[in-house]
C-alpha cells in the first residue's frame, strides 16, 4: 500500500478512508446517523458519487423541556387512573349486588335549584357528567392550549404525525362501529362516536405499568395522541350533540365569558402577590359561564374548554413571575380532576348491571357492544397505525430509531382504552334508551380491558429491551441538570 501524502502544516499524515459499507437501518433505540452523507470516492477514484440522503425522522425525541412537562403530566394521570380503576370496580359491584337499589337510588337522586330562569335541579350522576367533568375539560383545555403554544404541537412538522394518527384512530374506530349497527336496532348508529376517544389516565396508568422504560418520544406521542383525541371528541359532542340550542343563553354566556379572559390576561397585573386571590374571581364567573351554556343546549363540559383556552399559559418575564396563570390552574385544578372529579362520574357512570353471566353474553354479542369494542380494540391500531404508516410513504421518512413499529402498534393499543368520554358519549347517543346505554357501556369496558391487555401484551417484551436505552437517556455527563441526549440546554419545567 503506498504511503499517504504528508499532511499540510506538519501535521500527522492521515490515513487513507476505507470503504464504506451501503448505509442500513439503525438498530431501534440507538442515535441515528446524520440525515445527509458526504460524497465518497467512485470505485476508480476519479469523481466523486454523492450518496443518496437518509430519510429524515418522524416522532423524534423531543427537548428537555418537553420532556419534563411530559413526565409531569404522565406521572399525574397514573396516579389518576389507578384511582379511576378503582371507582369503577367499586361501581360495577355495587351494581351487580344486592346493594344496586341503593346504588342507582344515589345516583338518581336529584339535587339543585332553579336561578333566575336558569334550571340547575339535576340528579347527582347528571351533576357528575355535566358539572365534574367540566373541570376535567378545563384540564384538557389547558392541555391543548399549552401543547399548541409551548409543547411539540407548536411546530407544524411535529404536529403532523400525532394530529393526523389521531384523525385516523377517531374516523376509522367511527367507521367500524357504524358499519357493523346498520344491521342492528333502530337507532343504533347513533352511537358511532362512542368508540372515538381515548382515556389519557387510563392508558397511561397501564404504561405506568408496562412500559416505563419505553422511549421519551413515545410516550409523548401517546400523551399528545390522546390530546388530540379528546380535542376532537369534544368537537364531536359539540356538534352532534348538543341539540334545542337556546341561543339567548349562549349570547348572555359571552358576557361573563369576556369579564373571565379580561381578568385572567391581566391577572398577572391585576393579582401582584399571588394568583390565589384571582381565584375569587375566576371561578364564580366560570361557574356563571357553566350554567349558562348548560342552559342553551351545548353540553356543559365544553364550557370546561372554553374557559381553558381564555387562560394565558406564558409569563411576562418583565413582571418577575415563575409560572403562568395557566400552569397555576394546572397545578391546582390536577389533584381535583384526577383524583375526584373523573373517579366519581366513574362510579356513577360505569355501574351497569349486566345480569349475570348470560347477560354479558347477550351484551357482547349485540351489535352495540360489538361495534364498540371492535372499534376500540381493533379500530384504534388500524386506524393509527395506518395513518402512520401513510405519512412515512408519503414524506419519504422513517420512525425515529429509536421507536420500531412494533412499539406504535402497543401504543395504539393502550389508545383504545376509551373510558371517560367513550362512557359519557354513550349516555348522550342514547338519553332515553338505558338498555343502549347500558349495552355501550359493557362494550366500552370491555374494550378497555381488552386494550390494556393487547397493549400489555406487546409493550411489556419492549419495556425489557428499552432499560438500557431509558439508563442513557438519564446520562448528564456534564452535570449541568439535563441528560445528555436532549436537543437542548435550556428549558426546565417549573
Amino acid at each position: 500500500m503506498a504511503p499517504s501524502p504528508a499532511a499540510p502544516n506538519g501535521s500527522e499524515p492521515s490515513s487513507p478512508e476505507p470503504s464504506r459499507p451501503e448505509p442500513s437501518s439503525p438498530e431501534p433505540g440507538r442515535p441515528a446517523p446524520s440525515s445527509t452523507q458526504q460524497s465518497s470516492p467512485s470505485a476508480d477514484g476519479t469523481e466523486p458519487v454523492a450518496s443518496t440522503p437518509r430519510r429524515r425522522a418522524i416522532l423524534e425525541r423531543g427537548t428537555y423541556r418537553e420532556y419534563s412537562r411530559i413526565e409531569k403530566v404522565l406521572t399525574r394521570e397514573a396516579t389518576g387512573g389507578g384511582i379511576l380503576v378503582l371507582a369503577t370496580i367499586i361501581a360495577l359491584i355495587l351494581a351487580n349486588s344486592a346493594a344496586a337499589d341503593a346504588y342507582f337510588a344515589l345516583r338518581d337522586t336529584h339535587l339543585g335549584f332553579e336561578l333566575f330562569g336558569l334550571d340547575l335541579n339535576l340528579s347527582i350522576g347528571h351533576w357528575a357528567a355535566d358539572g365534574l367533568l367540566a373541570i376535567f375539560f378545563f384540564m384538557v383545555g389547558l392541555e391543548l392550549k399549552m401543547e399548541f403554544i409551548q409543547g411539540d404541537l407548536r411546530d407544524p412538522g411535529k404536529a403532523l404525525v400525532p394530529v393526523a394518527a389521531a384523525v385516523g384512530g377517531v374516523a376509522v374506530p367511527a367507521l367500524i362501529f357504524f358499519t357493523i349497527n346498520l344491521a342492528g336496532p333502530s337507532g343504533a348508529t347513533n352511537g358511532w362516536a362512542i368508540p372515538a376517544a381515548t382515556d389519557i389516565a387510563f392508558a397511561v396508568a397501564v404504561l405506568a405499568i408496562v412500559g416505563s422504560k419505553l422511549p421519551s418520544a413515545l410516550r409523548t406521542f401517546l400523551l399528545t395522541l390522546a390530546i388530540m383525541d379528546d380535542l376532537l371528541a369534544i368537537v364531536i359532542i359539540a356538534v352532534f350533540y348538543s341539540d334545542d340550542l337556546q341561543l339567548g343563553y349562549l349570547a348572555i354566556a359571552l358576557i361573563p365569558l369576556a369579564l373571565y379572559r379580561l381578568i385572567a390576561q391581566k391577572a398577572e397585573t391585576l393579582f401582584k402577590k399571588s394568583y390565589g386571590a384571582a381565584w375569587f374571581v375566576l371561578l364564580p364567573l366560570g361557574a356563571v359561564v357553566w350554567a349558562l351554556f348548560y342552559n342553551s343546549g351545548i353540553h356543559a363540559t365544553i364550557a370546561g374548554v372554553v374557559l381553558a383556552f381564555m387562560v394565558p399559559v406564558t409569563v411576562r418575564s418583565h413582571l418577575g413571575r415563575e409560572y403562568s396563570l395557566a400552569k397555576t390552574f394546572e397545578h391546582r385544578f390536577a389533584p381535583l380532576s384526577s383524583g375526584f372529579a373523573v373517579p366519581v362520574f366513574a362510579f356513577f357512570s360505569a355501574g351497569v348491571a349486566v345480569g349475570g353471566l348470560s347477560g354479558l353474553l347477550d351484551a357482547w354479542t349485540g351489535t352495540i357492544a360489538l361495534g364498540v369494542m371492535a372499534g376500540l380494540v381493533a379500530g384504534k391500531i388500524i386506524g393509527i397505525v395506518g395513518t402512520t404508516f401513510l405519512i412515512t410513504r408519503l414524506k419519504r421518512a422513517n420512525l425515529d430509531p429509536a421507536i420500531a413499529w412494533i412499539d406504535l402498534i402497543g401504543m395504539a393499543a393502550l389508545a383504545g382504552i376509551g373510558f371517560t368520554v367513550s362512557l359519557l358519549i354513550a349516555e348522550l347517543s342514547f338519553p332515553s334508551d338505558p338498555s343502549m346505554q347500558d349495552a355501550a357501556k359493557v362494550g366500552v369496558l370491555t374494550a378497555s380491558v381488552l386494550a390494556a391487555v393487547v397493549g400489555g401484551a406487546v409493550l411489556l417484551p419492549r419495556n425489557r429491551h428499552y432499560a438500557k436505552i431509558a439508563e442513557e437517556e438519564s446520562v448528564d455527563a456534564n452535570q449541568d441538570g439535563i441528560p445528555d441526549v436532549f436537543s437542548d440546554d435550556t428549558g426546565r419545567q417549573g
